[in-house]
């Protein structure tokens, strides 16, 4: 049996440690974790002690890691979205193949250059794109490329990104501010951008974006609320109260992400002390609450795409018009529902296998696994061209994602071929 391959982790967060390091420990003779970077103490001894990597391997940042000369097959960059730039470009000169969480940069310009320095040094990088890597849109992408209803003409598509899961992640936690992050848009949604890409075969064309922030403002607070959650006298009314979604009886997603103690009292102290605490409507966010992005595809294809902090779960559903029919998909259900004209409907429950983002985070790290092992499977696999997110798959999520941005800051059509000269 081969021997694991090994992996050096920048940041042991929610994707660092929860998603791939999970994964990690469950595949003892696959992969190996030998090396961590990551400023909090408390959570690089966390990840270091999981994974049995000695002291001289544990490294409080990032550049301390990559002075080092190289320590392992493969690096994974969870970094938060402003820190993926420098480290990226300091693993490639060392040498390391990468999975690169997404998004590759928060901005345009720093994307081209991490595009521009894998090419120029022969580098291999997968993005974290996992949704690609689900057996549920692997089976859609199948039905699409079998023209079951047809040419398609239209595609509705909706990521509804959940109250408990906007407040936590974009109103009160590290994606609430394009000061700091990246714009929703990018950051929650190239996922669905490249979705549609890949899906469709495609290129877009233009596209043409409105977004608003309305609810999420001071002036909406209500009357008599207190700025923290734990001595507010109308928390019990308000479905965004962090009492409520931070000390129930979970401890997972998302309270993992607010402390490393995860008792009762350590998340009461996280929620007194931290950013998560805050009342919705007292925080320094700046992100729309909803988004909706009309794009042009080749093949005269028309596509809608919405994004909203207002629903009550977490799930992305798509619709597809063709010439002979109609398919509904809903990826919280597993449930793909396919119409063609003049005959009966059919509906297809597909399995999700094991992991998170219904498979998907296990998918991308098998083909990292194989990467690193040098192995070239083709990438149509059964599922069509361009399935692995390589870097070069994914630039044009990342192209859509900021011209999108431009396009509803300066409420013009943005023409995506001016946008893909500069790479």
């Amino acid at each position: 049996m081969d021997k694991p391959v090994t992996v050096a982790v920048l940041g042991a967060g929610n994707r660092g440690r929860d998603a791939y390091g999970q994964f990690i420990k469950e595949h003892p003779g696959e992969i190996k974790a030998v090396a961590v970077a990551e400023p909090d103490e408390s959570r690089r001894e966390l990840f270091a002690g999981e994974h049995d990597i000695p002291g001289e391997y544990r490294f409080s940042s990032w550049e301390e890691l990559l002075s080092e000369e190289r320590l392992a097959d493969g690096i994974i960059i969870a970094t938060l979205d402003n820190m993926h730039v420098e480290p990226a470009i300091m693993a490639m000169e060392r040498g390391y193949k990468i999975l690169l969480e997404k998004p590759i940069a928060p901005n345009w310009k720093d994307t081209v250059r991490i595009a521009r320095k894998a090419k120029e040094t022969g580098s291999k990088i997968l993005v974290a794109h996992v949704l690609r890597y689900t057996n549920f849109y692997r089976e859609l992408k199948r039905l699409l490329e079998e023209r079951v209803i047809g040419e398609i003409r239209f595609v509705d598509h909706i990521e509804n990104i959940g109250f408990f899961h906007f407040a936590h992640s974009y109103v009160r936690g590290n994606w609430r501010n394009t000061d700091i992050a990246a714009p929703i848009i990018l950051a929650k949604s190239c996922h669905d951008l490249d979705l549609i890409y890949w899906l469709l075969g495609k290129k877009c064309l233009e596209l043409s974006s409105r977004a608003s922030l309305e609810f999420f403002t001071p002036e909406n607070q209500p009357a008599g609320a207190g700025d923290r959650c734990l001595n507010c006298p109308v928390e019990q009314d308000c479905p965004y109260s962090a009492c409520k979604i931070y000390l129930s009886e979970n401890t997972g997603w998302p309270v993992s992400v607010i402390t490393t103690d995860l008792s009762y009292e350590g998340r009461y102290r996280a929620l007194e002390e931290g950013p998560y605490g805050r009342c919705v409507f007292k925080c320094d966010n700046n992100i729309p609450e909803v988004q909706s992005v009309c794009m042009s595809f080749e093949g005269n294809i028309e596509v809608n795409f919405a994004l909203t902090a207002f629903s009550y779960e977490i799930n992305r559903t798509s619709k597809f018009f063709g010439t002979r029919g109609e398919i509904r998909a809903d990826f919280e259900e597993g449930l793909i529902e396919v119409y063609r004209f003049g005959q009966s409907g059919e509906k297809r429950k597909v399995t999700a296998a094991a992991g998170g983002h219904g498979g998907g985070d296990s998918g991308l790290m098998e083909q990292f696994i194989e990467l690193l092992r040098g192995e070239t499977r083709s990438e149509s696999d059964g599922a069509g061209p361009g399935r692995f997110t390589t870097i070069e798959n994914s630039l044009e999520s990342h192209l859509m994602a900021f011209a999108a941005e431009k396009a509803r800051r300066e409420g013009k059509i943005s023409r995506l071929e001016d946008w893909r000269k500069v790479i």
